[in-house]
């Protein structure tokens, strides 16, 4: 399996809408390559490093649209835009960071790891085994690290990791990894897709660009179509998990105790980035070894503190159900879990059974509160609390000897934070503020 040739980049001059992290890291990139217009709705930081670059602070956008040929969109900015909706009747070309980085970067071999949760865990554990393998290997995409900047990097890796979400692959039109990872599907995403089948036609369409050589990983039984080989893990698959044990295509391959991330559905994100190396050649021993030695990353059940014999975890990347619900399931009771945040679309009918099953109570914050306690209603005590800060106090409190405290919100985080990160570092402030 070698890396393919890329297509050619659009043409220029290019209007990247959206400041943020993607958005800035694309404007950089595209400035080598012609001329480049940028904008945002709110304020752009002066150190962002867009020297050349023309930028427009409080803009939609919409009145630079007579002076580009392509509009470069960051994945906040959904495809209602008045810009975006512009620029598709005056046949502009609209696409996004990931799909141009990975045209500028024909080099790397490329392993995309999509789904509606655990990418980033597997995205990371992806590049410890290829470093423990003694591959050199960028992480990049969604996970933190825009794929942009591995392509103004100077430095080109043999292999490049790249966690991929919806809205990134519903701007890459031509994105095709030579292995693409499906970790799940769940309803996610809602406000901004419309429809489940929506937000999967954006998550799988990587795999529709496959070719013959190219690898495909999914769970056995979610066939994500295309033409590269299909490698199942799970029951009946490639690489399965059965009595304790993970074997590869019928050999014992490791016992699943070994595995070093807490949690029944990090052996299932385990599985898939094993099944994503052994695939493709790495050999065994490194993927062993990464699997017993990755601790899991900042923000998805990351214990972040302990006092009075009550364990505090950080699972503030859970922002939607199915989420919540693993990372509830992580334990098995005595659980005081944090819920709430802002909506985006769907019930959380889905979280009464851990709940009502692991969890002495709930404490509800953000504007999702209200439809929480509708939903939740008749399982564990329920305190609608408001804030961060009220539900660690009003946890601490209750919270015994040998319990937890969970921040595991099933939300994402926009009514009171900028992004779930800075969430989870506020929980981890308040834990470590804590007298004792």
């Amino acid at each position: 399996m070698s890396a393919r040739p890329r297509p050619q980049l659009p043409p220029g001059p290019y209007l990247v809408v959206g400041l943020a992290r993607s958005g800035i890291a694309a404007a950089r990139m595209l400035a080598p390559h012609g001329e480049v217009l940028a904008c945002d709705l709110g304020a752009v930081p002066e150190a962002s490093g867009l020297e050349g670059v023309q930028v427009h602070p409080n803009s939609d956008g919409t009145e630079l649209l007579e002076r580009v040929a392509t509009v470069v969109k960051s994945p906040g900015v959904p495809q209602e835009a008045a810009v975006v909706a512009g620029a598709r009747e005056r046949g502009l070309e609209v696409v996004g960071e990931l799909e141009l980085a990975w045209r500028l970067l024909p080099g790397p071999k490329f392993v995309a790891v999509t789904g509606t949760n655990g990418k980033t865990t597997t995205t990371e554990l992806l590049g410890a085994i290829h470093r423990e393998a003694g591959i050199d290997v960028a992480v990049a995409g969604n996970v933190g690290t825009p794929l942009a900047e591995v392509a103004t990097g100077g430095v080109t890796p043999a292999v490049v990791v790249c966690e991929c979400s919806s809205f990134q692959l519903e701007d890459a039109p031509a994105f095709a990894p030579e292995c693409a990872v499906l970790l799940n599907l769940e309803e996610d995403h809602l406000d901004r897709h419309g429809t489940f089948e929506h937000y999967a036609a954006a998550k799988l369409s990587m795999f529709a660009r496959q070719q013959a050589d190219d690898v495909a990983i999914a769970p056995v039984g979610l066939e994500p179509g295309g033409a590269g080989e299909l490698v199942p893990f799970g029951p009946g698959g490639a690489l399965t998990a059965d009595a304790g044990r993970l074997a590869w295509r019928g050999e014992a391959f490791m016992p699943a105790e070994e595995i070093r991330m807490r949690g029944a559905h990090n052996v299932q994100n385990a599985m898939a980035a094993a099944a994503a190396a052994l695939a493709r050649g790495i050999p065994p021993e490194a993927v062993r070894s990464a699997l017993a030695g990755f601790p899991g990353v900042p923000h998805r059940l990351e214990e972040v503190g302990e006092r009075g014999g009550v364990t505090f975890v950080n699972d503030s990347k859970a922002t939607n159900v199915a989420s919540a619900r693993v990372g509830i399931d992580a334990f098995d009771g005595g659980v005081h879990v944090i819920l709430g945040g802002s909506l985006k679309g769907g019930g959380f009918e889905g979280l009464r059974e851990p709940v009502k099953g692991r969890c002495r109570a709930a404490y509800l914050i953000g504007e999702a509160a209200d439809e929480l306690a509708a939903d939740l209603a008749g399982t564990v005590p329920l305190h609608p609390v408001g804030t961060l800060e009220a539900a660690v106090e009003a946890a601490v409190a209750a919270a015994r000897p040998g319990e937890v405290i969970l921040l595991s919100p099933a939300c994402a985080s926009y009514d009171q934070f900028t992004d779930f990160e800075e969430r989870g570092e506020r929980f981890r402030s308040l834990v470590t503020g804590l007298p004792g």
